[in-house]
């Protein structure tokens, strides 16, 4: 018998195109989610994906069925608004705050696709440096926080959104452009140009250089063009998110170079209070704000 499982383990496979990857989105282990296509292909007598093709591709049987699937995950979701807007009354508000605080860009379109089916929800960005952001959820003054490390505390719950490479900046004419990848020791004699924030909330400190005693001099800035300026203008080095500079490098306005030659991973959480995270809305706002983040953010990867 097919059930919900299945197809989302069929839409999880299609927008993947990896069955390793698929299963890190369904936390599942590859042989509980092979088990699970393969369910589905014996009740249908059919195959779903085209077993040699690299991405996987749909057989005409499985495009028809992904169809369905699309279909039935919108009718559930559609029904999921609408009880929760009959059990719990006006949905409330929802205020983000972002540690990287000059980084909204990138949470713009996920915000558009949410207020579609939650027009009553009232969204608002909190602005401006916190030096504790997951503190204002527990002052009520913030609903939602992302942050790059999910510290335990009381009554929080964290949900990671994605993982992403961190990427070391210099400017194109830097002698350490030549290299393949940095060390910690390239660091040493630079300045390091960081937000002003706690060093265990910046990946590059916290990963590399802390571990391996390096502390290089320190420059702060508040904006990621202002770093971005200082490092094109040689005045120090940054380390930072793939995906939030990748516009700058398209752009070739500084260069980037891997940290260690098997370069230097992090993932990206959504904080939210206990309470909180078992709503409707707020479930459906960090489903989104992942599915749109793989949409259109570069070089990120599943959890």
């Amino acid at each position: 018998m097919i059930d919900l499982r299945h197809l989302q383990a069929l839409i999880a496979l299609a927008e993947t195109g990896n069955l390793s990857k698929a299963a890190r989105r369904l936390h599942l282990s590859q042989p509980a989610l092979s088990h699970q296509i393969k369910t589905i292909e014996q009740h249908f007598e059919v195959a779903l994906f085209e077993r040699k093709s690299n991405p996987l591709r749909l057989s005409p049987a499985g495009e028809r069925l992904l169809h369905s699937a699309y279909e039935v995950a919108r009718i559930l979701l559609e029904s999921e608004r609408d009880i929760a807007r009959i059990a719990q009354g006006k949905a409330g508000q929802l205020r983000i705050a972002v540690e990287c605080h000059s980084c909204f860009d990138w949470l713009m379109p996920a915000m558009d696709a949410f207020r579609e089916g939650w027009p009553e929800v009232e969204m608002d960005l909190v602005s401006g440096f916190q030096p504790d952001p997951v503190g204002l959820l527990e002052d009520d003054q913030a609903d939602l926080v992302i942050v790059s490390k999910a510290q335990p505390r009381k009554d929080i719950a964290y949900e990671p959104l994605f993982r992403y490479e961190v990427l070391a900046l210099v400017a194109r004419q830097h002698p350490l452009a030549r290299k393949e990848y940095l060390t910690a020791s390239d660091f040493a004699k630079e300045t390091l140009i960081t937000y002003p924030i706690p060093d265990d909330r910046i990946d590059i400190v916290r990963e590399v250089l802390g571990p391996a005693g390096v502390d290089p001099v320190r420059r702060t800035a508040m904006l990621t063009v202002a770093i971005l300026q200082l490092v094109a203008s040689r005045r120090g080095i940054t380390a930072m998110p793939a995906w939030a500079v990748q516009p700058y490098l398209d752009k070739g306005y500084v260069e980037s170079r891997r940290v260690r030659k098997q370069g230097v991973t992090a993932c990206l959480h959504a904080a939210t209070t206990r309470r909180l995270a078992q709503t409707a809305y707020m479930r459906e706002f960090i489903a989104t704000m992942k599915k749109v983040s793989f949409a259109t953010l570069k070089g990120i990867g599943e959890t």
